[in-house]
């Protein structure tokens, strides 16, 4: 058998192990915190708390319809779907641990088969080890957003270092588009996952530079703390705020409807992107030509968020901010900022 193969199988085993521990010791009904609230919003598509978490609610809700029917059982089969994702994460730390692990000793002459059994022993301590972790085991079992947030930062980390394989290979940025887009679509479920940029962009340094010294080190840990701060606040908040800017304008100043502006603004960053890859293109810019599509990629993966504004368009039960408009779901992206009815909530009796 093949260290490829038998790497899988091991993977795939110890992501079974925690997927059968956890749907074993899963909550049969609601947890305490925000677990209640989530499973309320997933169940009905309804608006949650700042920032609105959209992506999760759409997988959770399709595990609603596990119950078939019965209110009593949407709880547990949407833990079921946190149990799940938290047992994939298991895999997929499995394979980064193999993966670091096979690096180090690589890095060894006359490295032999008998090698792998270290290989694979380290990837089933550590990933183990955090399968029966207290902090991990807690959110595997209940309805919240960590669990799934977990998982989208163990696929962006073995994304990385699938990467860093095939860095000389033709082609092999592809896993860099990847990243941005799971990095995009873990926007909406929780923040945590964009604390990897660093890290991406030390991977990248030492991958990809001529000779490492400490100045370049520190350089590109900047770098990829100025990526996160980019798409935190230029994407996440300063992009849909400049939106609603253009749409007051268009509204207040040009006196045309509800919506001119914003899509004006789209057709507009549409436009700037479509050339931006075909100058790009033209020019065998690589760099631009690859930064454009990791843009594009994560706006590809923050579009989720267009189910807030549709639900909230909808005016469901439970509506946080009530973001039937481009103001107030800008004050449903920036939590703590005062906003003209900012943390309301609309209740039908």
């Amino acid at each position: 058998m093949t260290y490829t193969r038998l790497n899988s199988l091991l993977g795939f085993a110890c992501g079974l192990i925690a997927t059968c521990v956890y749907i074993a010791t899963v909550e049969k009904t609601v947890s305490w915190w925000d677990c209640g609230e989530f499973i309320a919003c997933a169940y009905k598509l309804e608006v949650a708390h700042q920032p609105g978490a959209p992506l999760f609610l759409l997988i959770q809700n399709i595990f609603s319809n596990l119950a078939l029917g019965n209110a009593g059982k949407i709880a547990y089969w949407m833990n079921i779907g946190s149990a799940i994702c938290s047992g994939l994460t298991v895999t997929f730390l499995f394979w980064t641990i193999t993966a670091i692990a096979k690096k180090i000793l690589n890095r060894q002459e006359n490295v032999q088969l008998s090698n792998y059994f270290q290989i694979f022993a380290a990837g089933l301590v550590g990933a183990m080890a955090f399968c029966f972790s207290d902090s991990f085991w807690y959110s595997a079992v209940e309805s919240e957003v960590y669990a799934m947030s977990s998982l989208c930062t163990a696929i962006v980390f073995w994304a990385i270092l699938k990467w860093e394989v095939r860095a000389d290979e033709e082609g092999s940025d592809r896993w860099l588009v990847f990243i941005a887009f799971v990095m995009g679509l873990s926007i909406g479920v929780h923040l945590l996952n964009l604390l990897a940029i660093p890290a991406i962009a030390m991977v990248v340094y030492f991958r990809r530079a001529g000779q490492i010294s400490a100045k370049g080190t520190i350089k590109a840990f900047l770098v990829g703390v100025l990526i996160l701060g980019a798409v935190l606040w230029g994407i996440i908040q300063w992009l849909v705020g400049l939106a609603a800017k253009v749409d007051l304008l268009f509204v207040n100043s040009l006196g045309l409807g509800f919506g001119s502006g914003i899509f004006f603004f789209c057709l507009l960053l549409g436009s700037f992107l479509i050339y931006g890859l075909y100058y790009s293109h033209r020019k065998r810019q690589y760099t631009l030509h690859t930064g454009l599509l990791v843009f594009c990629f994560i706006l590809f993966g923050y579009s989720s968020y267009t189910m807030v504004l549709i639900r909230g368009k909808a005016n469901p039960s439970l509506n946080n901010n009530a973001p039937d408009n481009v103001f107030s779901f800008f004050g449903l992206s920036e939590p703590g900022a005062i906003y003209p009815g900012a943390f309301t909530q609309r209740t039908q009796l």
